[in-house]
């Protein structure tokens, strides 16, 4: 623990569901972390995570170089975390992650980590691919030894994946859309360390990309699936036409959730891990499967609740 403790991190998306895990396993390692979110308050629940003086909090904006300077200032290593699904893409994906490479790069950091997504390509279909892949490209242009982790799908407690999938089983069927899609979703405490790692070890990550997925690669339907078994629901699942699932995307609305246009696109290709490129196991990562660990937060929508799947357990022994 004492070999980073002279370390600062500083966290870009620090208080969301990524990053409060990223967080945690940095403190774990000793490090101070400074998190840097435009709403500070949403970031002292991490506070109990490490030691006293261990976490600091400061008000940024990643649309204003100067104040992503000041965020910076006096770090060791820096993570960027942020990305949206919908909105400005170019300014949150180029022009933010750019700022914080930039900043880096200029406040003498020694390793940066930028979290992209698997599918990002500057010649992409759809916009959020185009952004991500040229935020990397302008995170290599500042910063050319950063390391960069493309992750699948990410699961875990707070996540809007298999959260959102369960809530939508109490309807009377569950439509899927880009039924035979692949993806390969990763566990967010995986995720989380192989970040963390990076950020404290540039000389053996930085300068790589890395697609970070789970051990299964899984259909949209079988993730539906998986999820209906880890909350212990049972509604049909019926695969949407393409067609339809196009036509929706063009209003924006799928029952129970959003679809946009961009969404769609996005769709349209697998969402894997790339034959050869390095992985979790670069980081000496065992992948954790969703069915071995979705029961600790979907049980709740088992009948009876978050303590059904306990009774059950113990009636079978």
């Amino acid at each position: 623990m004492l070999e980073h403790a002279q370390e600062l991190v500083t966290v870009f998306g620090g208080s969301g569901f990524i990053g409060r895990y990223v967080c945690e396993r940095l403190m774990q390692s000793g490090v101070r972390v400074r998190v840097a979110t435009r709403q500070p308050r949403l970031a002292y629940f991490i506070q109990p995570l490490g030691h006293v003086g261990q976490l600091g909090v400061v008000r940024t904006n990643i649309a204003n170089a100067k104040s992503v300077a000041r965020a910076v200032e006096g770090a060791t290593a820096v993570i960027n975390l942020i990305g949206v699904l919908k909105g400005n893409f170019h300014a949150v994906q180029v022009t933010g992650a750019k700022h914080i490479a930039e900043a880096a790069r200029d406040a003498g950091a020694t390793s940066l980590v930028h979290v992209s997504a698997i599918g990002a390509d500057p010649q992409s279909p759809s916009a959020y691919g185009r952004s991500k892949g040229e935020g990397e490209e302008a995170v290599r242009a500042a910063f050319p030894t950063a390391t960069i982790l493309r992750p699948s799908l990410v699961f875990g407690p707070e996540d809007q994946l298999t959260n959102r999938f369960a809530s939508l089983a109490s309807l009377p069927f569950l439509p899927v859309i880009a039924a035979q899609r692949n993806f390969q979703p990763v566990y967010v405490r995986d995720l989380a360390d192989a970040i963390a790692k990076a950020a404290l070890d540039p000389g053996q990550f930085g300068g790589t990309t890395y697609d970070i997925g789970g051990p299964q690669v899984m259909t949209m339907r079988e993730l539906n699936a998986a999820v209906l078994a880890a909350s212990g629901q049972s509604t049909e699942l019926i695969d949407m036409p393409d067609f339809v699932a196009a036509s929706l995307s063009r209003v924006g609305w799928l029952p129970g959730s959003p679809l946009t246009r961009d969404q769609w696109l996005m769709l349209q290709q697998d969402n894997v891990v790339a034959d050869g490129s390095p992985g979790l196991d670069a980081f000496g990562i065992k992948p954790t499967p969703l069915g071995a660990v979705a029961h600790e937060w979907l049980s709740r929508f088992h009948k009876g609740g978050r303590f059904a799947r306990r009774v059950n357990l113990t009636a079978s022994n």
